[in-house]
Formats: structure tokens, sequence, C-alpha cells
């Protein structure tokens, strides 16, 4: 049997740092953005796994190199340029013929490459293969999202208006992600804990009856901490028609994770709690849809809000967050929406609006109903994009 030492390696003999700077340098110029890091992570990839083929060294410099969806293209434009046209690299003196010293070398690749199987593992950058609709099997185990972490990015930073459906679905269900670390509140219940700082007096009570009445074992207790309530009522009306269907997939996000009471409201309230907690989101979408009748019409947020305060579902707004999603605009008189935010502000623990608007360079709260509410708000934050609704509750998390 062979050695181990004797199986063949693409660039045997040839200086790995030399050959990264070149390939990088190559790279750099067809417009790929690497710099030194990337450069000082392919020259250690390659001592530590020395490619054995071209489709080895392939994805071993593509792994260190690209960073970026935007990058791929131009690395397989270069690294085809280079191994399937013979393109000269300039690579170590030691490792050129005697009377080639000055001249440039190419490296001997073979043609045909490893190839990939169906299904087999691929790098985080890879595009999953395209699959005719008649050959999509429920049964065929995972699938590869189609939006990598870097579009979902670019894709927050987005106004609503400019994003179709199916990349809405998607930015929800990053949005579900994020709010797995809802915070939590203190409970006055306590639990049995060994850790907790406060006697459980019954139970050692109860085992001092065992040892003479001596209480040899301390039961110890600590409270019981719930996730921190939440209530979140969105604008639907005419002025909101733009973000309407965002708001429904944010709402849908918190119903299914903080198990929230979420209401939509122009003229009339509407409770979409159990239609948006539907296993399919373009049914919950359209079911919510269709139980709003008075979507894209008037606006009464001081009326809507004061059916929230005398309704069954106040309860929910003791101790709790609650999340005014709105622009603002409303047919009711500033003085009673103020008056509805003081009795707000007494029963919730935390108040914040949500403006499409706030984000605009310039904006103020020059509307009647938006400046009259705002002194109630512990703050007051833009919402035009996914990013900005991911800022809200990263802002919410810190502080509760």
């Amino acid at each position: 049997m062979a050695p181990a030492d004797s199986a063949p390696v693409l660039l045997r003999g040839i200086d790995r740092a030399a050959f990264a700077v070149a390939l990088v340098a190559r790279l750099r110029r067809a417009g790929l953005r690497c710099g030194i890091t990337e450069t000082d992570d392919l020259v250690r990839a390659l001592r530590v796994s020395p490619p054995v083929g071209r489709h080895a060294l392939y994805w071993t410099a593509r792994i260190t190199l690209v960073r970026s969806q935007a990058d791929l293209a131009v690395f397989d434009e270069v690294f085809a340029a280079v191994f399937d046209d013979t393109a000269p690299l300039p690579l170590s003196r030691s490792a050129l013929p005697p009377g080639r010293r000055d001249d440039g070398v190419h490296v001997k690749v073979p043609a045909g490459g490893d190839g990939t199987t169906a299904g087999g593992g691929l790098p985080w950058a890879t595009l999953p293969p395209a699959v005719a609709a008649a050959e999509d099997d429920e049964d065929s185990g995972l699938r590869v999202p189609e939006l990598r972490p870097s579009a979902l990015a670019a894709l927050a930073g987005r106004p609503f208006e400019e994003l179709d459906e199916t990349e809405i679905r998607a930015l929800g269900a990053g949005l579900q992600a994020a709010l797995l670390r809802w915070p939590q509140r203190r409970t006055r219940r306590h639990a049995t804990d060994p850790a907790g700082r406060r006697v459980a007096l019954r139970p050692t009570i109860a085992r001092a009856r065992r040892t003479g009445w001596e209480a040899i074992t301390v039961v110890r207790q600590k409270p019981i901490r719930e996730p921190r309530r939440v209530v979140l009522l969105c604008d639907v009306s005419e002025s909101m028609r733009a973000q309407t269907t965002a708001y429904l997939t944010m709402m849908r996000a918190f119903a299914l994770v903080t198990d929230a009471e979420v209401f939509a409201f122009a003229t009339t309230l509407t409770r979409l709690t159990p239609v948006l907690r539907h296993a399919s989101p373009e049914e919950a979408v359209d079911q919510a849809s269709a139980a709003v009748t008075d979507r894209f019409g008037g606006t009464r947020i001081a009326s809507n809000l004061k059916a929230v305060l005398d309704s069954h579902h106040g309860n929910a707004l003791r101790g709790g967050v609650v999340i005014i999603a709105s622009d603002g605009w409303d047919g009711d008189p500033p003085e009673r929406m103020a008056a509805v935010m003081a009795r707000l502000r007494r029963r919730a623990y935390r108040i914040i609006w949500l403006n499409p608007r706030a984000g605009t360079p310039g904006w103020t709260p020059g509307v009647a109903a938006m400046a009259a509410a705002l002194p109630y708000c512990d703050r007051l934050m833009p919402a035009a994009t996914f990013a900005d609704i991911s800022a809200c509750v990263e802002a919410i998390s810190s502080r509760a």
C-alpha cells in the first residue's frame, strides 16, 4: 500500500503565500472585495488541507475569499479564467525549472473535477439547485433556504412598499427568530430552587418534622419569570395602505412567538390574534385582510384605544408592553387622545409608538393626535422597514 504522503497534491512544491497573493491580486483587479485577512485565511487553509484537485482548490478558495453573495459571480469568472484558460500566475522562483526563473509558469490543473452530487452539503453562499415544480417532493428532507443572511439583511433595509409578498414572508420569519429573545418579567409566584434566596417556610418546616423539629434541610425558592405581555395595535387605514401587509406579517410574528394580543384598527377595532396564528402565513394574512372590513378608510385611534381598555382584553395591558403602529392621523379630537393615553399609561409597563414617517429626515410630530400622545409614550421609533422593527424589538429586550 502506498504511503499517505504519496497522494497527489495539486500545488505540491509551490509557495502557498505567493499563490494566494497572486490569486487575490487577480480577484481584486476584477472587483472582488478581499484583502489581507482573506489572503491569510486562504494560506492557512491550504496548509491545513492541501488541495488534491481543482474541485477542492475551488471550494477552499471560495470559502476563504468570498464574503458576499454579490462577489460570487466575480470569483467564478476569475477562477475559471485562471484555471480553465491556464492563465499565468507568478509562483515561487524555487519551483521553476532552470532556465525559466524569469518566466511565468502555468499551474497544471485537470480539466475535470470531483463533481458535486445532488443533495451534498454545500457552503452557505451556494444557491439551491433549480428543481422543476413537478419534481418537488414534500418528503425529500430539509430544504436549502432561497435567501441567505446577507440577502435578508439587504431586504430588511428596504421600504415596505418595495417588497413583494415572498420577501415580506421571508423577513417575517426572520423577525420570529429575533422575538425568541423576548424579555421576561418577575411574577409574584415562587418555585422551589436550590439557588433561590428566599426560604420556603412550609416545606422547610415539613422536613423538620422528620429530624426532631431541627431544620436540617432548608428549602429555598425564587420568583417565577414569565415572558412579558405584549399588546400590538396596528393602523390599517388609507394612509397606512403601503404598510398594511408588512404590519400584518409583523403582528403574526408577535402572535406566534410572544403569545401577544394583536389588534387592527381603522374606524373600528378588530381582534386578529386567533386568525394570525394560522399555520400558513399566506392563509393567515388573507384571513386577517378579510376580517378587517373597514381597512383603507378613516382612522379613530383614540376610540379604538378606549375600546381595548374597556374590553376584557384590557387586563392584558397590565404590566405589559403596548406597541402602537400608526402614522398618528386621527379623526378623534386630540383632547380625547390625551385622556385615553393617560389612562393607558397608568396600566401599561411601557408604550412604544411606531410611526413609518418618523425616519424621514426633518420629520416632526406635527399631527395633533401624535403630538397629544407623545408625552405618554416611552419611545417613538420609525417603522418603515423590517430593520426598524428589529431595532424596536432589540430596544425593548435590552431595557425590559
